[in-house]
């Protein structure tokens, strides 16, 4: 490693990443007063630094809050901007005296374990993964400060990893040579470099200039939209979306008059879908009750049909609607989306591959577009973030052999001693998922109740990855929210709190869980 390295700062509870998850973590475990690493001047995370100028939550107000925080004006339908997400976090993180545990400008680039393993062995039964707390350092972190050269090392009983899947690495394509950016004389970016523009630079970027923007999930679209809002009026240039896969989108929560909550967040609708560990009863019911399954799908689908016109644009996806709500893919629409399309400022291209020339983009189909800006809205590779840091043999467990991160309780690998993760399980509300489960973490590394054996753990993490697997051709993105309920209800059991949250059985049935139902018993 670079630079000087100064010697070692011991503490118990080290956290990484001051996004949702990181401050979650924080929180719960702020009677240890951890320390807490993070690499930018804020807290925020992706809503800090991967935002866009027309960045809004995708969730209504009362699903994405921490339990004990209500926002203000909880019932306002319309969805926060990026702005207003970011005021919020501050507020919760001042109001908790949290910010004392933050390190800003503080990047962690090496992870290290320096405990010996037959010590460790020695330590505990076999095939048990142990106390969280080791009672002595385990681990050593390397952190570079404000851009330095030098290292700082820390060393820590526990870790908790919060980056994140999103942000700071981007994906990029992969291209044949000869035919990838460098030949292309326009300007090509990544809606990571995109995120950094103020509205000024995005004005420059974007206005009298054909974009091309490559991707059709919410970055995509929102980059879209703003260019087709910066290229107004007869001198205006059309924004073209290149589009591999196509994905559902909606224009709000509402389906046919009925609230969107009431076919996929409720304790009966989740009845419906696979669980893990259902038992062959529940498995034979899941059967059974396919057919209604793909109901809801298709009802869900035929009103988004009726409301957009993904006929006419030729955008009507392939795949089943539920697929993409199990995947977390679901995206809510700008609602001047269709209306900029309609004034041919927003155009639509498939293609399954694509290649640049010197003038822009050519197509498998063998036509050119051309243009003088490429945007590539094509996600970011959040393990490749994570296996920078650390060594070998860790770095090689971050992915099981089907793409999947295999945690158990979305926190602890198995295999990787005194350590969690917080944020590498997605559902429809990350931020209820992170809360949720760094309250479970703090209890157990209180000791309040015991992980199963390793061996169980694996087994369970592999159902779950199966479960995955059945429901989306997606599954890749590991995604909670067919079964999310469940889930929690599954880490309450394990606190030793009651699992049906709501004050009467109709509305433990048929009402939408949210963060307000997980607070302290």
């Amino acid at each position: 490693m670079a630079g000087q390295q100064n010697h070692v700062i011991s503490s118990r509870i080290g956290i990484i990443g001051g996004g949702i998850s990181g401050i979650a973590a924080a929180k719960q475990l702020s009677s240890y007063n951890p320390i807490v690493f993070e690499a930018t001047d804020s807290i925020g995370g992706v809503w800090k630094h991967c935002s866009y100028n027309s960045t809004k939550l995708q969730s209504l107000r009362c699903d994405y809050e921490f339990s004990d925080y209500p926002w203000p004006e909880r019932d306002n339908s319309s969805f926060p901007s990026h702005i207003q997400i970011l005021e919020y976090l501050h507020s919760y993180a001042t109001n908790f005296d949290l910010l004392k545990f933050v390190r800003f400008n503080s990047k962690v680039v090496e992870l290290r374990f320096i405990e010996d393993r037959e010590a460790r062995d020695a330590d505990g039964k076999p095939g048990e993964y142990g106390s969280l707390l080791a009672g002595r350092p385990v681990w050593e972190v390397a952190v570079q400060t404000d851009q330095s050269q030098d290292v700082q090392w820390y060393s820590f009983e526990f870790v908790v990893v919060c980056i994140g899947k999103y942000g700071d690495i981007p994906k990029l394509p992969v291209f044949p040579r000869n035919k990838g950016p460098e030949i292309f004389q326009g300007q090509v970016l990544h809606s990571l470099d995109y995120s950094k523009l103020d509205k000024e630079g995005v004005t420059h970027l974007l206005k009298g200039k054909k974009v091309a923007v490559v991707g059709f999930k919410k970055s995509a679209i929102d980059v879209a939209v703003e260019c087709a809002e910066a290229n107004q009026g007869p001198e205006g240039q059309a924004c073209t979306m290149v589009i591999r896969t196509l994905h559902w989108t909606v224009p709000h929560y509402w389906v046919w008059g009925l609230p969107f909550s009431w076919f996929y967040s409720t304790r009966f609708s989740q009845f419906l879908h696979e669980r893990p560990d259902q038992g062959m009863l529940r498995s034979l019911l899941c059967h059974l009750c396919s057919p209604m399954r793909r109901a809801v799908s298709k009802f869900i689908e035929s009103y988004l049909m009726w409301k957009l016109p993904l006929h006419k644009y030729g955008l009507k996806p392939e795949h089943p609607f539920e697929e993409d709500y199990a995947s977390c893919q679901m995206a809510i629409l700008p609602d001047n989306f269709f209306s900029e399309a309609d004034k041919e400022k927003i155009k639509f291209k498939r293609a399954s591959k694509w290649w640049f020339w010197d003038g822009g983009i050519q197509f498998d189909d063998n036509t050119k577009l051309e243009v003088d800006v490429v945007v590539l809205a094509t996600g970011f590779d959040g393990k490749k973030k994570l296996k920078a840091i650390l060594h070998e043999p860790f770095r090689s467990l971050i992915e099981s052999p089907s793409g999947v991160m295999p945690l158990y309780r979305s926190t602890i690998h198995p295999l990787i001693p005194n350590m969690a993760f917080v944020g590498y399980v997605e559902s429809v509300a990350n931020l209820h998922t992170a809360e949720l489960r760094s309250k479970w973490l703090a209890r157990l590394v209180d000791d309040r109740f015991k992980l199963p054996s390793v061996e169980k753990m694996i087994e369970k993490t592999n159902k779950e990855i199966e479960i995955m697997k059945k429901t989306t051709r997606f599954y890749k993105r590991g995604c909670i929210s067919t079964y999310s309920i469940n889930h929690s209800d599954e880490i309450c059991e394990e606190m030793g709190w009651g699992s049906w949250r709501k004050k009467s059985w109709l509305s433990e049935a048929f009402s939408p869980y949210n963060s307000e139902d997980y607070k302290e018993n």
